[in-house]
């Protein structure tokens, strides 16, 4: 069931100890790059410009107050001290929908903010569904954080449809919402209508095997994104292997998260049949996979073929060791970025399986 359906949405901030275990475990990718910049926007979030106000300031401020006393809630005073700054932080501020209906009708008249950061809101549906019209009106923003929202599949469906009206959006955000099948078929809408995306974060949802089928032919047919994290998810069996097969087809996506999802050996030989073909990817990180050796000798063959793979984190580190024998004998090959990557092989104890999978 999506956050949206169940109870009282709540603020969220209940992922710290997954952090930490995914932390610890496998550690960020190394060099992933950012979305492109948004054009001339200050990267210091809590820089504020105070002083003298001119004429647009004063607007935005007094459309703002008014907007905060029909909805009756108590004003962001970071807000009212932004000025012209082009990034606006107010992740953790306990907005919920009322503050986000205020917030909306600001926004719309700001010519200024570029980053928009209401993470960790309790904004839910009616929130996010609010913002949304802000969203798709605004010519400015172009990077926005709505994760740890609970928005579910009212405010995914509500989002999606403003960010396919608004070609400058860059950078999406949309972690810890709850996000489940339902919400995934207007996901997939926007990989395939919006081609100026160039980063989306879907992790710590809910997607399946269904949504993967869905987000997999979408992920092919897209244009335009660089990023993707879909990390923390449920994509498994048919889902992993549909998801897999668009990464096949894909030429735009250079760096991908997909760990902590159970894509197992189907999933894990779909994705080294897509590193057979895929020349743009640089960065997989598909760690915690339930893949066994079969899976990982699956994969490698497909690395064996791919040239452009720079990192690739399978199981928490940049070294497979397919066998758990030390002393097995072994078949190395380098690829570029990890030459330590290999393939352990001739033992009598290894399934037929994996040593027909080695008989290059």
């Amino acid at each position: 069931m999506s956050a949206s359906a169940g109870g009282p949405c709540q603020r969220s901030g209940e992922r710290g100890e997954q952090l930490e275990e995914e932390a610890a475990a496998a550690g960020r990718l190394a060099g992933a790059p950012e979305a492109e910049e948004c054009p001339d926007v200050d990267s210091d979030s809590d820089r504020e410009m105070e002083g003298i106000q001119g004429p647009g300031e004063l607007l935005k401020d007094t459309l703002y107050l008014r907007s905060c006393q029909a909805h009756s809630v108590v004003p962001a005073s970071r807000f009212l001290h932004l000025g012209s700054t082009p990034e606006l932080n107010l992740r953790h501020r306990g907005l919920g929908p009322q503050g986000a209906q205020a917030l909306a009708s600001a926004l719309t008249s700001n010519p200024y903010v570029k980053r928009l950061d209401l993470r960790d809101n309790g904004l839910c549906g009616a929130g996010v569904e609010a913002l949304a019209g802000a969203l798709s009106k605004s010519s400015s923003i172009c990077d926005v954080d709505l994760s740890d929202n609970q928005m579910g599949v009212v405010g995914a469906q509500a989002v999606c449809a403003a960010l396919m009206v608004n070609p400058t959006m860059q950078k999406v955000q949309l972690a810890g919402n709850g996000l489940e099948e339902h919400a995934a078929q207007y996901l997939a809408e926007l990989l395939l209508a919006h081609t100026g995306l160039k980063s989306l974060d879907l992790s710590y949802n809910q997607l399946n095997d269904q949504a993967g089928e869905m987000l997999g032919p979408a992920l092919a047919e897209n244009t335009g994104l660089t990023e993707l994290n879909i990390s923390w998810n449920h994509l498994r069996g048919p889902g992993a292997v549909a998801f897999a097969r668009g990464l096949e087809a894909n030429i735009f996506l250079r760096v991908l998260d997909i760990s902590y999802n159970g894509f197992g050996d189907p999933g894990a030989s779909a994705v080294g049949e897509a590193l057979k073909t895929n020349n743009v990817l640089e960065e997989l990180n598909m760690s915690n996979n339930r893949i066994s050796a079969v899976g990982a000798l699956s994969l490698g063959l497909g690395l064996r073929v791919n040239q452009t793979l720079r990192i690739l984190v399978p199981t928490g580190s940049a070294q497979v060791y397919c066998w758990p024998c030390s002393d097995l004998p072994e078949a190395s090959y380098a690829h570029q970025g990890f030459p330590s990557f290999r393939v352990a092989v001739g033992s009598p104890g290894i399934p037929y399986e994996v040593k027909a999978a080695l008989e290059f």
